[in-house]
């Protein structure tokens, strides 16, 4: 292992849902670390000046934005075909979205944008990116899990199934990828102060009984994602292959 086993210099990192909440926070991360990136987003490169580029900016690295609906298969598919000619070291799967509601109400078109969003569109993108990674014999792919990759949850049942669907792919990417230099893992982020969980903050009874379950005591912030993601796709992690790292104040541990 190097000296500086986490130093992410000169590497170019990819990561989706990069304009707000996890997204930020790992971006914010990566260009820390060392990296440059390239940020994707729904309408980012709408964006003149967005928050995501400011930060990397203020690290020092270069930033670039792109926009792309991951819900629409041939958007995500002349994403991945224009970023695999570049040839990123990390993709991080990190955008998704969520959908509230009973499972017997559950609309079925709410159920196909969620599983595109959450699993074929990061499929997708890792299939393309990682050709380039295969090639030369090393990479780093991370997904964005959740909590509910390992338990059922209430109201979600397609994000449920989406990131279960997710630690799933991790495993069976990382079987096929591993001997071939590419480490694929993934971060189950706990109950983080972001857009996706504004209605459980918002519901006084439901946030005082996620609060009374976390051992920290508190939700975690987009940037306690930061470290795992950094140690994920630093030099450090080169012997990880298949995990799902929860970060999770100590919920799972409960």
């Amino acid at each position: 292992m190097s000296a500086a086993p986490f130093d992410l210099t000169g590497r170019l990192a990819v990561v989706t849902g990069a304009s707000r909440g996890i997204g930020l926070g790992i971006a914010g991360a990566l260009a820390d670390a060392g990296a440059d990136v390239i940020g994707v987003g729904t309408r980012l490169a709408d964006d003149p000046d967005p928050e995501v580029g400011r930060r990397v900016r203020a690290a020092g690295r270069r930033f670039e934005a792109r926009s792309c609906d991951l819900a629409d298969r041939d958007a995500v598919l002349a994403l991945g075909a224009e970023l695999a000619g570049r040839a990123p070291d990390i993709l991080v799967n990190n955008a998704g979205t969520i959908r509230r509601r009973a499972a017997v109400e559950h609309d079925l078109a709410q159920w196909d944008e969620v599983l595109a969003v959450n699993l074929s569109a990061p499929f997708a993108l890792t299939q393309l990116l990682a050709a380039p990674m295969l090639e030369r014999g090393s990479g780093k792919v991370v997904f964005t899990a959740s909590l509910l990759s390992f338990q059922g949850g209430i109201t979600v049942p397609g994000y449920t199934a989406s990131k279960s669907g997710v630690a799933g792919l991790t495993k069976a990417l990382a079987n096929e990828w591993a001997p071939r230099g590419v480490n694929v893992n993934a971060i189950a982020p706990g109950y983080i102060a972001t857009d996706n969980t504004r209605a459980l903050q918002d519901d006084p009874d439901r946030a005082r009984s996620i609060v009374e379950r976390i051992p920290a005591s508190r939700w975690g912030a987009a940037d306690d994602l930061g470290g795992a993601a950094v140690f994920l796709c630093s030099a450090a992690a080169d012997y990880v292959h298949g995990i799902v790292l929860p970060v999770d104040g100590g919920w799972l541990g409960r």
